[in-house]
C-alpha cells in the first residue's frame, strides 16, 4: 500500500529543492527523516514537512505497517511565477522571478 502528501505553491526554487529530494529517494523514512533534520537547507525543511504528512496519512489505514516504509518517490514539480520588478539605473527596470514548487512524498512498504 502507498501513501502520498502533496504541498503545493512553496516559495522555494525546484532546482534547489531537487537537490534535497535526491539525497533522501530511497532511503528507509525513519532515516530520511534524521537526514533532513540535519541538512542546512530551507528545501529540507520543507520536504521533510511533506515526509511527515505522509508518514501520518500512512499511519491512519491500518492496512499499512508503518516501521517498514521506505521514500518510494519525491517529486518536486515547477508551479508558477511570481513576476516582479527591481528598479535600476536611467529608469529601468530588471524582472524577477520568484519561483513555486509542488512537492510530492510517495511512501510504500519495502
Amino acid at each position: 500500500m502507498e501513501a502520498r502528501a502533496v504541498a503545493k505553491y512553496l516559495r522555494v526554487s525546484p532546482q534547489k529543492a531537487r537537490l534535497v529530494a535526491d539525497v533522501v529517494r530511497g532511503k528507509p523514512v525513519g532515516a530520511a527523516l534524521q537526514t533532513l533534520g540535519v541538512m542546512p537547507k530551507k528545501s529540507a525543511r520543507m520536504i521533510r514537512k511533506v515526509l511527515e504528512s505522509a508518514l501520518a496519512n500512512a499511519d491512519q489505514n491500518p492496512n499499512i505497517d508503518v516501521d517498514i516504509l521506505y521514500v518510494k518517490k519525491v517529486c518536486v514539480d515547477q508551479g508558477p511565477q511570481l513576476k516582479r520588478f527591481h528598479p535600476r539605473a536611467m529608469g529601468r527596470a530588471y524582472g524577477i522571478k520568484h519561483r513555486l514548487a509542488h512537492i510530492t512524498v510517495v511512501l510504500d512498504e519495502a
